[in-house]
C-alpha cells in the first residue's frame, strides 16, 4: 500500500479552494452538498496564510508559480494541501469518489493514474445502491443504542449482518425510512436469528481468479482459517478477522464455530475442498465451496 486511505469528517470543518478555472470548479463540485464551510480564494488573497487559518483542507488550482505560493501559504495556515496535478506540492491526493451520502467509496492510485481511478469508479459505482447511504445513516443514528443492546463486538457484528441482509435494509434501500426504523427497533428488542456457516475458498491463486462470491466471503469472515493458500488470496480477508491455522484445528472445531453463529472462511487448495466439505457434512454442517473462475 503506497498511500494510506483515510476519511476526514467534514461536518464543522472549513475547506478552502484557491484559484480559478475549471480545475477549481471541479473541486467545488466535488464538495457540493457536504457539511463543510467552503471558502473560495483567488488572486492575492490565496497567498496569505491567515486566510487558511482553521481550514482542514485546501485545494489549489493554478499555474506553477501560483500553486507553489498558495500551497506554502495554506500549509503555513495549518491546512493539508492538494495542488491539482502537482503531487510534489500536495500532502494528499484526491481519489475518484463514489458518493452515497453516509457511504463513500474512494479509488486512488497515489496520483499516478487518475484516469484509471475514474474508470474503476464507474465499475464499482454500479455495485453500490443509491440507498446505501440511507441505511448507513440509520445505523449511525442508532449507534449508541446498538452498543448498549449488544455490548460485545462479536454479537453486535452478527446482529448487523442480519440487519443488512434482511427487511430493514430492504426498506431503507427503497426509501421507506419510517418502516426501516421500526423494523430495526423491533429487531433490537426481539433479536435476529443468527446462523453461522463455513465457506471453503479454493485459494491456490492467483487472486484475480476468485469469484465475486469468494471475495465477499473473505470480506465477511469472523474467523479466517488458513491452509496451504496463496498469500495474495489471504490478504483479501477482513483485517480484523480472527486468524487460525487449519493444521491446528479439527473439523468438529470448525463445526462448533459455525453452530455458535460465526462466519468461518477456510482458504485451502482446491484439491482439499471436497474432502473437508464431506467431513463437515458428516458432522451436520453444510460447507459451501467457492471455486475459482476458470483461467482464460
Amino acid at each position: 500500500m503506497d498511500a494510506f486511505p483515510a476519511f476526514i469528517p467534514l461536518a464543522g470543518r472549513r475547506v478552502v479552494i484557491a484559484g480559478e478555472g475549471e480545475a477549481a470548479e471541479a473541486k467545488a463540485r466535488l464538495l457540493l452538498g457536504s457539511p463543510a464551510e467552503l471558502i473560495r480564494l483567488t488572486g492575492a488573497a490565496a497567498l496569505k496564510p491567515e486566510n487558511y487559518q482553521g481550514a482542514a483542507l485546501a485545494f489549489i488550482a493554478g499555474d506553477d508559480v501560483f500553486a507553489a505560493a498558495a500551497a506554502q501559504a495554506a500549509r503555513a495556515g495549518g491546512a493539508l494541501v492538494n495542488a491539482v496535478d502537482r503531487p510534489g506540492l500536495s500532502d494528499f491526493n484526491t481519489p475518484a469518489v463514489i458518493d452515497r451520502g453516509a457511504v463513500v467509496a474512494a479509488i486512488g492510485t497515489s496520483g499516478a493514474a487518475p484516469m484509471m481511478a475514474s474508470m474503476l469508479r464507474g465499475d464499482i459505482e454500479m455495485a453500490i445502491p443509491e440507498g446505501a447511504g440511507r441505511m448507513a445513516a440509520l445505523l449511525q443514528m442508532r449507534r449508541e443504542d446498538l452498543r448498549r443492546a449488544f455490548p460485545k463486538t462479536e454479537a453486535r457484528r452478527a446482529f448487523l449482518r442480519g440487519v443488512l441482509d434482511g427487511p430493514v435494509s430492504v426498506a431503507a434501500l427503497a426509501g421507506d425510512m419510517p418502516t426501516a426504523e421500526r423494523l430495526l427497533t423491533e429487531a433490537m428488542v426481539g433479536g435476529i436469528a443468527q446462523s453461522g456457516r463455513v465457506r471453503l475458498v479454493a485459494a491456490d491463486g492467483p487472486a484475480e481468479l476468485l469469484s465475486l462470491k469468494a471475495a465477499r466471503a473473505l470480506s465477511e469472515a469472523d474467523v479466517l482459517v488458513v491452509g496451504d493458500a496463496d498469500p495474495g488470496v489471504v490478504v483479501l480477508a477482513r483485517r480484523d478477522a480472527q486468524r487460525l491455522q487449519l493444521a491446528d484445528l479439527s473439523p468438529p472445531t470448525l463445526a462448533a464455530m459455525a453452530e455458535a453463529g460465526r462466519q468461518v472462511v477456510v482458504v485451502l487448495p482446491l484439491a482439499a475442498c471436497a474432502g473437508l466439505a464431506l467431513t463437515l457434512r458428516g458432522l451436520g454442517v453444510t460447507a459451501e465451496r467457492l471455486l475459482p473462475a476458470p483461467a482464460a
